[in-house]
């Protein structure tokens, strides 16, 4: 069994509902309407390709897996507990999300550069991580898993669910 069901909902009226199911049963969902119901979906599933081909194991969904609420992440007080592996997986994301915002492939050495230029920018200054090193290879991994879950999700009919298994392995 995994550690986490991670169900995505796509709405007839564009929201999207991400909705994820612990091993031990219990839940933690969220709606996103308007502009939101169209990012955060690909923001989800970029985290998923991040996570698991990076093999995050305290990234977004391990911490969904490990009983913190999707509400916890935009919560002052909890924003200071978000581990360091957490904070870094939001960053790859990040400049992934970048890249598929400019609606073209950057060259790997590009992605690298404007990850290292995106982590430098983040603030505040004590939180400032460095962009992880990424070889090709890694990029291209993420992509390719990326693009298939971006398929998947475009295929998904309203009123329809994407149902991903997330999984903790070593």
């Amino acid at each position: 069994m995994p550690d986490l069901a991670i169900r995505i909902k796509r709405a007839a009226d564009g929201s999207a509902a991400l909705t994820c199911v612990r091993a031990d049963g219990s839940v933690t969902w969220q709606r996103q309407t308007g502009p939101l119901g169209t990012f955060f979906p690909t923001h989800d599933l970029t985290h998923y390709a991040v996570e698991t081909t990076l093999g995050y194991r305290r990234g977004f969904y391990g911490l969904i897996a490990d009983g913190w609420e999707i509400s916890d992440f935009g919560d002052q007080q909890k924003k200071s507990d978000i581990p360091r592996e957490a904070r870094e997986a939001e960053l790859v994301v990040g400049v992934f999300e970048m890249e598929h915002r400019m609606g073209a492939d950057w060259s790997p050495s590009e992605l690298r550069e404007q990850g290292a230029r995106y982590a430098a920018s983040t603030s505040p200054a004590r939180h400032r991580l460095a962009m992880p090193p990424l070889s090709d290879e890694v990029i291209a991994r993420v992509r390719a898993s990326r693009g298939a879950l971006f398929e998947q999700w475009a295929a998904t009919a309203p009123g329809d669910t994407l149902e991903l298994p997330f999984s903790r392995t070593p």
